[in-house]
């Protein structure tokens, strides 16, 4: 099996239970990382390093720990980490996150199986307090037409599920720092560069949300960064003019809608209810 690096950034307002979880999934593989680089973005308080001093403890030889000084932000703690990973194949992670035991496994062999591929996507179940209880499940296009096609418009990836190849990241620039949509921006210049991309129709990742999750959409400026990627993906000639105002459109939407009604619009229009299981009716 090909050897993968995992990167994750972890800064102050992370709780520690949830680190804990996030980084106990990333062990619990069927096929484990020697390589798992964290990234501490600025000061962390003494709960959240209790938690790392744990897992450095169990896995000496498979952790590694960088620190920031100063807060910086996801892309520019992201792009530190990921020079710092040992493998070309780097699966994201983020610190809230739980991983299903064979993500990673699967990941892999769709890359053992066509070298041509870049990155990997997932779909993910989303969760608010227990992981057992899925409200909603994400999903993303499959393969690499129908990415191209919805990218235009939204992120053909979740971005926490994905596993991608180091060097061609790094050589289409990294991560841009931007307030939003620092994920599909990178997306959208490696679907431009024709890399190659697609996503496993199974929910490998339980992704942590609530309503502070939608609140920090409705700013101002993230509103303006996302619609500014979407705006540069126009200049490039990938989004047309439609595409860009249908999504100017719909994120003001969102920024001014009560938080109730965007709640309700994104498990509708967004999300997939999960599907129904012995003893959940």
């Amino acid at each position: 099996m090909i050897k993968y690096s995992v990167l994750s950034s972890v800064y102050e307002k992370e709780k520690p239970e949830y680190l804990k979880e996030s980084i106990k999934s990333i062990f619990n593989q069927t096929v484990p990382t020697d390589d798992f680089i964290l990234v501490k973005d600025g000061p962390l308080n003494e709960e959240l390093e209790e938690v790392i001093r744990d897992f450095m403890y169990q896995y000496p030889n498979n952790m590694s720990v960088l620190e920031i000084k100063k807060n910086v932000g996801l892309a520019a703690a992201l792009n530190i980490g990921l020079k710092a990973c040992k493998y070309d194949l780097v699966a994201r992670m983020d610190t809230d996150d739980i991983s299903t035991h064979n993500r990673f496994e699967l990941q892999l062999a769709e890359f053992e199986k066509n070298s041509s591929l870049d990155l990997v996507g997932t779909y993910m179940d989303e969760f608010i307090d227990n992981p057992n209880e899925i409200n909603a499940v994400k999903k993303v296009p499959l393969d690499q037409i129908s990415i191209f096609k919805y990218g235009k418009r939204r992120n053909p990836f979740n971005h926490p599920t994905v596993m991608y190849k180091k060097n061609t990241v790094i050589s289409l620039g990294g991560y841009n720092s931007v307030n939003r949509g620092e994920d599909i921006d990178l997306f959208i210049r490696m679907i431009l560069n024709g890399s190659g991309c697609k996503n496993i129709g199974l929910s490998l990742v339980k992704y942590r949300t609530n309503d502070d999750m939608l609140a920090r959409r409705k700013s101002w400026s993230t509103t303006k960064a996302y619609v500014g990627v979407i705006y540069r993906s126009w200049r490039k000639g990938y989004s047309s003019l439609v595409d860009l105002t249908i999504v100017a459109a719909a994120q003001i939407i969102i920024s001014i809608l009560p938080l109730k009604i965007e709640r309700w619009v994104f498990r509708k229009l967004f999300r997939k209810s999960p599907p129904l299981v012995k003893g959940n009716r």
